[in-house]
């Protein structure tokens, strides 16, 4: 007899064949609070990372999800590299990357993501990408070639990485990463346990979160970080209970935002979050024992990396 996550499996592999066919019903779109409007991308500095990254034939998380705050971090030079291409091999309701069967790797992708690192003078960067559940290794060695590829060619930069969740693929595959040493290694857990089969089908709640306790396990000294959104439906006890699992796996970071529908194609925002809750959420998040907690409606696992991993280095100190 099929088990649910062979049966998750196979529909995660007609999703890669039919995209097409994978689309949902039409849901209704809740008017945007005044605390969700953002600038739209302009100035001069902003076209020069659009350059940057267009002349290097990268593509980034920014554009490839819609991040609504595209124009704040392109504007100070900031970017989140997306790698292994822009099509995923599964098809998250939360999520506007496209969902498809992905080309061939591209082993050049590290060499020049590096040197727009270079260019734009990063002192921290971080590297995203889509699920390969069509690779042997989900991805694992690209990213350690990315990594190896940004520290040889600037060796000033702190790297953090944004995982998928390599379900399925071998020890070997995560060790492989996590002996990259990435200054940061983030995976996020995205929603609550009960909302996975609606808004993650082709993952696993607690396969999610061991991958970080893994970290831990492997590398005791390794910042770890997770996010999840919140509108979607999910109680805040179960958030409680989300930041109770995390603590468990050690995980130092905890990033929550809002979830906002990139279109009426995908899950519903149920409810938008006020700022007030935002608040109470980081201060029991920090009761918790988080070292650092960013929790605002605007939120995302990128934004401030650079300053928010300088306060995480200075958290730890201060906790000794």
């Amino acid at each position: 007899m099929a088990t649910l996550i062979d049966t998750v499996a196979a529909a995660d592999a007609r999703a890669a064949r039919h995209p097409e066919k994978q689309k949902r019903p039409d849901s209704p779109v809740l008017r945007k609070p005044d605390w969700i409007r953002v600038r739209a991308p302009i100035g001069e500095t902003y076209s020069e990372t659009r350059k940057i990254v267009k002349d290097n034939g990268l593509v980034t998380v920014c554009e490839e999800a819609g991040c609504p705050n595209i124009g704040e971090c392109w504007a100070q030079k900031h970017a989140t590299f997306m790698i292994l291409g822009d099509t995923c091999t599964r098809a998250c309701a939360f999520c506007n990357v496209k969902t498809g069967l992905p080309g061939p790797v591209d082993h050049d992708e590290a060499r020049r993501i590096a040197e727009a690192v270079v260019k734009m003078g990063l002192e921290h960067v971080v590297i995203t990408s889509v699920d390969r559940d069509d690779l042997d290794d989900g991805g694992a060695q690209h990213f350690v070639e990315v990594i190896e590829a940004i520290r040889e060619a600037s060796p000033g930069t702190t790297v953090e990485i944004l995982t998928p969740d390599f379900l399925r693929k071998p020890e070997a595959a995560v060790q492989s990463v996590i002996d990259a040493r990435p200054d940061v290694f983030n995976h996020n857990l995205e929603t609550v346990p009960r909302l996975y089969l609606k808004i993650r089908p082709g993952a696993r709640y607690y396969h999610s979160l061991r991958l970080l306790e893994r970290v831990k396990d492997r590398d005791p000294d390794a910042f770890t970080k997770s996010g999840i959104m919140v509108g979607l439906g999910e109680t805040r006890e179960e958030v409680m209970q989300v930041m109770d699992d995390m603590r468990s796996a050690g995980i130092d970071f905890l990033t929550i935002g809002q979830y906002l529908q990139p279109t009426r194609k995908h899950a519903a925002v149920e409810r938008y979050v006020t700022p007030e809750e935002f608040k109470s959420y980081e201060a029991v998040a920090r009761a918790k024992g988080f070292l650092m907690v960013s929790a605002s409606p605007l939120t995302r696992s990128s934004h401030h990396a650079g300053e928010d991993f300088a306060r995480l280095k200075a958290a730890r100190l201060a906790r000794g």
